[in-house]
């Protein structure tokens, strides 16, 4: 698996890139704005970078001029915003951005930008294909979720949740909100179990996009680590 640097000052977007990524087998390195990606990218000459555009210090846009300025430009990047125009990502594609995400990022596309990013060699110089940034302004759209129910199996007979080989019971005199709360809870917990702690097969298997399932779970307060220790 690749060596992958996440630039981006919002420690959530750093946060969920990191287990999304660290998830699927790649070793991640996190830097919160300029100053420590140069340090980073010195230090562990990543992969593949992940790089915002819109930073307090020093914006990626600039960063990226600045690494192809001086020859370092030789791992492919991929520009994020949620507030970028087309011209900011063909520009950013003239300078040798191989790609572009726009906020909120689906897992698919992430996952798909990191791949074809690894699979390309980074372009020699400040410009780069007719088709490069072509790719790039088409990703600069409205993004939508991604039907995922063509990417799973035939339902199988329903089964009462267990969890740890006892089954689960819920207090149905509590209010609605807390009754679905333990429900939703119960669910995933068994789910992970099944995956072996797995997001991805987990994100496939209950039809909901990555980004919007570790929201959920952080929100119910699953434990992430309980799937996989429960793994065979």
């Amino acid at each position: 698996m690749a060596n992958i640097l996440v630039v981006d000052d919002e420690l959530g977007i750093r946060d969920l890139l990191f287990e999304i990524l660290n998830d699927e087998g790649h070793a991640v390195e996190l830097a919160e704005n300029a100053a420590q990606a140069r340090a980073a990218r010195a230090q562990s000459r990543p992969d593949l970078v992940l790089l915002d555009i819109w930073m307090p210090d020093t914006d990626g846009v600039s960063l990226l001029k600045e690494w192809s300025a001086a020859g370092l430009l030789n791992m492919p990047v991929i520009m994020m915003s949620g507030h970028a125009t087309i011209d900011t990502a063909v520009e950013a594609t003239r300078i040798g951005a191989q790609a572009f995400l726009e906020k909120p990022i689906t897992l698919q596309k992430l996952l798909k930008a990191v791949e074809q990013g690894l699979a390309r060699k980074p372009a020699a110089t400040a410009s780069t294909s007719a088709g490069v940034n072509t790719s790039a302004s088409a990703s600069l759209g409205a993004q939508s979720n991604e039907d995922m129910s063509g990417s799973q199996a035939a339902p199988a007979e329903p089964v009462a949740v267990v969890l740890a080989a006892h089954e689960q019971t819920f207090d149905l005199s509590q209010p609605l909100r807390e009754s679905r709360d333990a429900f939703e809870k119960a669910y995933f917990e068994f789910h992970l179990a099944q995956e072996g702690g797995s997001m991805t097969r987990v994100a496939e298997k209950t039809g909901l996009e990555r980004t919007h399932l570790y929201r959920k779970l952080k929100q119910l307060g699953v434990d992430l680590s309980r799937g996989k220790r429960g793994a065979p």
